[in-house]
């Protein structure tokens, strides 16, 4: 393994795509757009032949160029998505990363006066141009979507809210639950804003007049900041936090509109896209910091009861913390690939 890159069997090409759905959005963040595809070897070779996707997403402060970072003595996911291609390990499909990066580090894959409508985007422009450019295999049988953490839960919502795009689905730690894995966070940013006066938006102009991260609260801030700007943001764009922050006591009515968006909730009031799912691959660390593992269940669960057979999913808890499981994508990448190749 070369610390630093290797040669892809398949190709990855690069784009930029110009988003009529992002223009003018609510933080200014650009609506060019980088996409990254990945077709797997032989696709130049069989002009006829057409393929199933994967759209891959990410999590939380993550944007498309972070899929090329490399860590010590492990390989990107576009070179292991690659490997089991070239070794045969999976039927060949074409792989696309999306970008749905915003100011406050991400999007939830949601649209919101907050942020923007990023879930039109990558169901209304992004799969379409795809399809355009690539030959794609084009039915929700055979597209999937897949991420981890805050990817996994776009990978969870998405199908369910575009059933007719998305057929499939593998989700790493995905958001789930959301009063194990947001609310024990509340108390703690309660404090932390004691020295912003209780207004989160002080504080956020602070971060962005500095060197980010130098301040031990930073990164819970930024991130209870992004979901609320997601999840509970008014109709002007101002995010609105679901629990008092100098009290911390918790608003019902807003905390109730995060709960709505929760998968667990979500699954059982789309029952009827859920049922459509052919594939679903939930996995997560059985000492994830969030309690992801316990959303997992939960989700696999609630999937269960909409009517979800119990052979169309594959779950699985294994011994990790939220970070480091990378080596999990291909994994779900390939077991997903055997089923919407049918």
């Amino acid at each position: 393994m070369l610390p630093w890159s290797a040669d892809l069997a398949g190709r990855l090409d690069e784009h930029v795509v110009t988003s009529e759905l992002l223009a003018g959005n609510p933080l200014g963040d650009p609506a060019d757009r980088p996409l990254l595809v990945y077709t797997p070897p032989g696709y130049d070779d069989e002009p006829d032949r057409r393929y199933p996707a994967v759209y891959v997403i990410q999590g939380f402060v993550a944007h498309v160029g972070m899929w090329r970072n490399r860590t010590a003595f492990r390989q990107p996911f576009p070179e292991t998505a690659d490997a089991v291609f070239a070794r045969g390990e999976a039927p060949p499909a074409i792989v696309v990363f999306v970008d749905a990066w915003t100011s406050y580090g991400g999007s939830q894959f949601l649209d919101s006066p907050g942020t923007g409508r990023y879930h039109s985007y990558l169901c209304d422009e992004i799969v379409p141009w795809v399809d355009a450019h690539y030959r794609t295999l084009d039915a929700p049988a055979h597209r999937a979507i897949s991420g981890k953490s805050s990817g996994g839960y776009g990978a969870m919502i998405t199908p369910l809210l575009r059933p007719d795009l998305f057929g499939a689905l593998a989700a790493h730690a995905g958001d789930a639950l959301f009063e194990y894995a947001y609310l024990t966070e509340f108390p703690q940013v309660v404090r932390h804003l004691r020295g912003w006066d209780g207004d989160i938006l002080r504080w956020w102009d602070d971060f962005r007049s500095r060197i980010s991260f130098t301040r031990p609260e930073d990164m819970m801030l930024l991130e209870i900041l992004g979901y609320t700007a997601c999840y509970s943001a008014d109709d002007d764009g101002t995010p609105v936090l679901p629990f008092d922050p100098r009290t911390g006591v918790l608003r019902d009515d807003v905390w109730q509109r995060w709960l709505d968006r929760d998968p667990v909730r979500m699954t059982a009031t789309h029952a009827d896209a859920a049922r459509s799912l052919r594939a679903v691959w939930i996995d997560g660390g059985t000492r994830d910091e969030w309690f992801l593992d316990v959303g997992a269940d939960a989700y696999r669960a609630a999937l269960l009861d909409a009517g979800v057979p119990e052979d169309a999913i594959h779950f699985e808890l294994f011994d990790a913390t939220h970070g480091g499981i990378d080596y999990r994508y291909p994994m779900a990448l390939t077991w997903l690939c055997q089923r919407i190749a049918l």
